[in-house]
């Protein structure tokens, strides 16, 4: 297994995976949850697509690392941050081309305000779709977090960079999926819904060969400050 190897290679502490297309391309069940965590995933995040498999939505509550975004109204099931150890893990959701969710600013800024105590260590999932409204919260939170990750678009971007107060960031971290499809989904059929505006099911692309997009953060146990943030890219043969 991939992981395994890369937890190894480049000694890392913690693995979290967005998992909300895991069930045969939307939503999360707990089969699939289970898979990611005993291939050595520590927390699995999500977004939009986390109420599409109602099986999973019991387990949210559970024992079970799970987060959907913090910023969904008061009185959904589960949780949209997580502590392990010195690490805060976030998940927060955009609104530009999303949905009517509340504001991931005045979440996250509530949250640092009220959790205590507070680690050191604070990454951040933001599954948006603007670019713009990512590099805004990385932005208005630099300093502030160890990391804002984008995820959504499952299209990597090249902008990874350490921000000027030292908060890591990238757009989108972007997909682990075939790579002969479009954004991992069958392209005929991604294409005949082009072509006809006809909404049908859109399953996932075939075998062959597929990618591995992550990226590795460094960051200072003491400070919570980034270190460093770098690509990881790997293509696999099915």
């Amino acid at each position: 297994m991939l992981l395994p190897d890369l937890r190894q290679e480049y000694g890392i502490d913690m693995v979290i995976a967005n998992a909300e297309n895991l069930a045969g391309g939307i939503g999360l069940t707990s089969t699939t949850a289970r898979e990611l965590l005993d291939a050595d995933v520590d927390v699995l995040t999500s977004g939009n697509h986390i109420w599409a498999q109602k099986e999973i939505i019991p387990y949210l509550d559970g024992e079970m690392p799970i987060l959907r975004p913090l910023n969904y109204p008061p009185g959904v099931p589960g949780r949209g941050y997580i502590v392990k150890g010195q690490v805060l893990v976030v998940n927060l959701i955009g609104r530009t081309f999303m949905g009517n969710f509340d504001c991931p600013f005045r979440a996250m800024e509530q949250l640092l305000a009220e959790l205590k105590p507070k680690p050191p260590v604070i990454i951040i999932d933001f599954h948006a779709e603007a670019t713009s409204e990512k590099i805004a919260l990385g932005r208005y939170l630099d300093g502030r977090v160890s990391a804002v990750l984008g995820t959504h678009t499952h299209v990597g971007t090249i902008d990874t960079q350490l921000l000027p107060q030292g908060t890591a960031y990238v757009t989108d971290i972007g997909m682990t999926g075939p790579v002969d499809s479009v954004i991992g989904v069958d392209t005929e059929a991604v294409i005949d819904r082009f072509l006809t505006m006809i909404p049908h099911r859109l399953p996932v692309a075939g075998k062959g060969k597929t990618i591995f997009n992550a990226v590795l953060v460094s960051i200072d146990k003491d400070s919570g400050k980034a270190i460093s943030i770098d690509r990881i890219y790997r293509e696999v043969e099915q």
